[in-house]
Order: structure tokens, then sequence, then C-alpha cells
């Protein structure tokens, strides 16, 4: 067996029931063998500030750590207003901050996302796709990961129980394991 891949979890929501923290525990239990999901909380990570990258935050310096140390990187995001949440986008600038230090670059990276609503944070998604071409991100394209109606899908607990969508979320860790191991570097 090939050596375990690392993939940082990232979940794009504060809350502490959120159906995304929800989504990303699935993808821990859902995980191929041969694959860790180590998720990181976005609590305690200040609003981005130029004028702090030079002494960067103590919350911000582990976070870039963990970025670099990750083969790859799964995103479980929410939709706020159409796109991307604050909270992660103001991670995702501070990963990628300052310019000589983009901690993302090169990171494969997944998607996945659960809302209320009927089309499951396709919009957030897509924009998060946008952003991953400035800081030089693969993407897994296929499949798509997005849990509409979650309030059906998730149980009391804030465990998924929908087969379907647990089934998506396997075949996208599949799909970021073997892009990683594709672009992963031969030693």
């Amino acid at each position: 067996m090939s050596e375990k891949l690392k993939i940082m979890g990232i979940a794009g929501s504060l809350r502490a029931a959120s159906y995304n923290r929800g989504a990303l525990r699935a993808a821990q239990d859902l995980a191929p063998a041969d694959v860790q999901i180590d998720p990181f909380d976005l609590a305690g990570i200040p609003v981005y500030n130029q004028d702090e990258e030079a002494k960067m935050p103590a919350r911000v310096v582990e976070f870039k750590q963990r970025i670099k140390a990750a083969d790859a990187i799964l995103i479980a995001t929410p939709e706020y207003n159409y796109s991307i949440p604050g909270v992660l986008k103001n991670a995702i600038d501070w990963g990628s901050r300052p310019y000589e230090d983009n901690s993302w670059d090169g990171k494969p990276v997944a998607i996945m996302g659960a809302s209320p609503g009927m089309f499951g944070t396709a919009r957030a998604q897509y924009h998060l796709r946008q952003v991953f071409v400035t800081l030089n991100m693969p993407a897994v394209n296929d499949p798509e990961v997005m849990i509409g109606q979650a309030q059906q899908r998730f149980d009391q607990q804030g465990n998924l129980t929908d087969a379907k969508s647990r089934e998506k979320i396997g075949e996208l860790l599949r799909a970021l394991a073997t892009l990683t191991r594709l672009l992963k570097p031969k030693h």
C-alpha cells in the first residue's frame, strides 16, 4: 500500500452544528483506508490585515503550516448570499499571503457543500473554483457534491444519513486521492 495521504479538511462555517461540519465528519468516516482527513477549525483566525503580514498572528501561522504539511485540501462550504462565506474567504486570503508565500500553491483540492436550499452550495462552489485558479490549486471537477435540502439529509445530531450524499462524498475522496497521487512528486 502506498503512503497514507494527509488531507486537511476545512468547514467554511464557524457554527458548531453546521451541516458542513457534519459533511466533513462524514468524509472522515468515508475516507479510503489510505487517506487521513484532519480537520482544521477556522475559529480564531483574525480578519485579514496586510499590516499584520510582517508578524503574522499565531493562529494564522499554525493554519499556514497545516496547509503546507497537507498533501491535499478538502473544503466543505456553506453558501451565503450566493457566494463564499466570509470566514472561508478570509482564511483563503491569509493562506495566500504574503504574496511570495502562497501556502495553497499546487495543493490539490476538492469541494463539497451542504445547504438548506435546493441547489446545495452550487454558486459558492463555482466561486471557489474561480479563486483556485489564482491560487494555483488543481481542483477535482467530478463528482460534484452539493447536498441540497440538508435539513432532510442530516439527523438531529448533525450526522449525514442520506445514502446518496454519502456515496458521492466517497467518490469525491477517491477522486481527490487519485489526483493527489498523480501530482505528488516522486522521491
